[in-house]
Formats: structure tokens, sequence, C-alpha cells
């Protein structure tokens, strides 16, 4: 695995997005996507990398915008035949990294109720739900989580998980429950 800070203006990384935006859409209403576009990504404090396999396939992507208060997750993906390798988890941990040297303490992100393996992973990695923040609405098919830069996986003994719940609270969509 390699994972390489760069631009997402490359042909194999146009597709990474591509079938990120497929299955995002194939999900949600187009007003409940909050993604980046291509333009977006190539901005000034926006820290974007690849993931590429053993062949040099391009499998995962994701970004990090950095702002004076935060810095959020974005256009994370790994493709569905090299999930359950780490990809995510090691591009994760690379972006918070090179995020952290550039003065970053806090990270936060968005993501859908129906991406339970994301949230999952989110939540291994520290994250922890919180309500919405920058310019989100507060969104039923959001769920925002926010992590602390050095409060990793070590950090979470005895933490509390999360389970997705139904109720009239929007945002406020997973209960704090003992395992």
């Amino acid at each position: 695995m390699q994972i390489a800070f760069g631009t997402p203006d490359q042909p194999d990384v146009h597709v990474l997005i591509s079938e990120l935006d497929a299955y995002l859409y194939s999900l949600y209403p187009a007003e409940n996507v909050y993604a980046l576009d291509l333009a977006s990504l190539l901005s000034p404090g926006v820290l974007f990398a690849v993931v590429r396999d053993a062949a040099g396939e391009a499998v995962g992507c994701g970004a990090i915008v950095l702002t004076p208060a935060y810095g959020e997750i974005k256009r994370m993906y790994v493709r569905p035949q090299a999930r359950g390798q780490g990809f995510a988890r090691r591009l994760i941990d690379t972006l918070e990294a090179k995020a952290v040297e550039q003065g970053c303490r806090t990270f936060m992100l968005e993501t859908g109720p129906t991406l339970s393996e994301a949230i999952i992973l989110y939540e291994r990695l520290g994250y922890r739900c919180r309500g919405p923040f920058g310019d989100y609405p507060d969104d039923p098919l959001s769920v925002f989580m926010q992590k602390d830069a050095g409060q990793g996986r070590a950090a979470l003994l005895g933490r509390r998980s999360f389970r997705s719940v139904s109720g009239p609270e929007t945002n406020l969509c997973f209960a704090a429950t003992r395992r």
C-alpha cells in the first residue's frame, strides 16, 4: 500500500471520485449530498491523498479541508473490493498526521446515517457524534462527528459506543450505550 499527497486532478482519481458520487447519489437526494467538486479539492488549504495498492492502482482517496478552527474530513472513499484491508484507516491516519503538522487540533466530518461501516470506522478512530458545524444544516440525513488531535484508538479504553436509533431528533441519531 502506498499513500501519497497530491491533487485529485489525475484520471484514475477522477474515476474514484465518480464512483463515490454515484454511490452517494444512489443513497441520498442531491440536496443531502455535501460533496466537494474537483475544483474545490484543488483549493489552498486542502490536503488530498490517494491510496494505491501493491500494483499501483488507485483504490481510495480522501481529503482534509483545513480551516482556522478545525480540519474537515471530505471525499473519503475506498473501492468496495479493497475494503477491510486497512486502507481507509491508514489514509485517515496519514491525513490527520499531515494536518496536525500544519497546526490542526480538531477534526470534524459529516457522513450519511446509512454508511454504517464508515461510522463504525470513524468511531474506532476516536470520532464521536456531535451536532451540525460550519454551514451544514440540521439534516436528518447527516451524521456529524468530531475528534481532537491525539485522541486515537489507545485513548478509547472504556469508551462508549454509539448505536443507531430512530426518533424525533434529527442529528442526535446515535445514543450512547455501554457495550
